[in-house]
């Protein structure tokens, strides 16, 4: 039975700080699991401390003199993950110039920690299903059975079942890796932790750069702990840390708190809305970038139509054109300007609903080109987004000699997004 004090102790060699009975379980389980060999899955949200806890298991396991490897599978790209994890033969693939060793083969005897296990492509949780069970993996390039003793530590902060139902994720490698399920709490569920984290990063603050810590008042505590901060750990350090740099008084009120909390549970430190300059910074993922080349494209035909029909209202095209393409301009807002009939405007037209048909004999004028043309113009933007996002890196491609890491630097995206969208369009290099 693991004491209470053992619990504290190992809060102290790991620096972490609080009491929540929810952290004190999480840090029971990982230390019931790590004398074990057994797989250990650690569940929890973004910036909750999940990477803590594989080093507890590692460094109370029977493997503790062995090598310890954290690995992001998220920050890897997806051509690349599996020469990564298990290595690769000298000309394997373009680049493979020498044989390389893989994280499973350069830890044997010790522990490796995959974060994101959500994010592995489904062709290496394969191998990695193979590693679990049988210990034996394959090098890139090669057809040598090899053999590891690994223990296999991984988190995610997505729900896997969910990835299991959408065919994410292998439901037998789940299963695998779920053999010691951890929980680790995100800030909002863990009630005083949050003054003491506060607390713990204003000291290390003023430590740091020699200056008073930075306390709060009770009714800013208070605040502090119904806020949900959404980026948990992280968020809070950065909130800290910017308190202490900006106040001058060492003391803060709720008032004084509030202008740092931001009002829409965003990561934001503070929020842009107490900015004196408004600053626009968009990040755009790949379909958003298509949305905005779209979106632009349809208000600057709307822009042009509406020209279009204020000339004819204002006596610049004839009737009969503006009837004959009736139907073009049905979404124009009825505000737009026309003229009223009275007895003293020399100018007024008819109104475009009692407008002449257009006398089919009447030969085509020079206006209803330049009306046929927008109306085939907008017929052309309504094409798909899978191939206007095809035509872009298609594009990019060419302009950098097909090399993906600047293509994808180009187009805004991961080199590993740009790799599965060449095989989803089958784009030949």
């Amino acid at each position: 039975m693991i004491t209470d004090s053992e619990i504290q102790s190992v809060k102290q060699r790991f620096g972490i700080i609080g009491n929540s009975p929810l952290l004190n379980h999480a840090i029971q389980v990982a230390m019931q699991a790590a004398p074990t060999d057994m797989t250990v899955l650690i569940t929890g949200e973004s910036g909750s401390g999940k990477e803590s806890f594989s080093k507890i298991i590692h460094s109370l396991s029977l493997r503790k003199h062995g090598k310890f490897i954290a690995i992001n599978c998220g920050a890897i790209p997806e051509g690349t993950i599996d020469s990564e994890l298990f290595g690769h033969e000298k000309g394997s693939f373009t680049g493979a110039h020498e044989a390389r060793k893989g994280y499973f083969e350069v830890t044997d005897g010790g522990s490796i920690f995959l974060d994101e296990i959500g994010e592995m492509p489904l062709g290496t949780q394969a191998r990695l299903l193979r590693v679990l069970e049988n210990g034996e993996f394959i090098k890139v390039g090669s057809s040598k059975v090899q053999k590891t003793n690994v223990r296999v530590i991984t988190a995610t902060n997505v729900k896997l079942l969910n990835a299991v139902e959408k065919g994410k994720f292998r439901e037998d490698l789940y299963y695998r890796l779920n053999t010691v399920p951890i929980y680790v709490p995100p800030l909002r569920e863990r009630g005083d932790d949050m003054v003491l984290l506060f607390r713990k990063f204003t000291s290390d603050f003023s430590e740091k750069y020699h200056v008073k810590p930075i306390s709060l008042d009770l009714d800013a505590q208070a605040l502090l702990k119904r806020y949900p901060f959404p980026g948990n750990i992280r968020q809070l350090k950065n909130l800290a840390e910017q308190i202490s740099l900006l106040e001058d008084s060492r003391e803060v009120d709720a008032e004084t708190l509030s202008k740092y909390l931001p009002t829409d549970n965003s990561r934001l430190p503070m929020a842009l809305s107490n900015q004196n300059t408004k600053s626009e910074t968009t990040d755009f993922s790949e379909r958003d970038l298509l949305y905005k080349v779209l979106f632009d494209m349809k208000k600057d035909m709307n822009d042009l139509k509406k020209l279009v029909l204020e000339s004819y209202q204002n006596g610049g095209l004839s009737q009969s054109i503006i009837q004959k393409h009736q139907g073009l301009f049905e979404d124009m807002d009825s505000s737009a300007p026309k003229n009223e009939p009275s007895e003293g405007n020399p100018n007024y037209s008819v109104p475009l609903v009692i407008a002449p048909q257009k006398n089919q004999n009447e030969p085509d004028t020079y206006e209803d080109d330049v009306i046929e043309d927008i109306y085939h113009e907008e017929d052309d933007n309504s094409l798909s987004l899978e191939r206007k996002e095809k035509e872009m890196i298609l594009k990019a491609l060419r302009k950098h000699n097909n090399k993906r890491k600047y293509a994808a630097s180009d187009l805004g995206i991961s080199e590993r997004t740009l790799y599965r969208k060449i095989k989803q369009y089958e784009i030949d290099q």
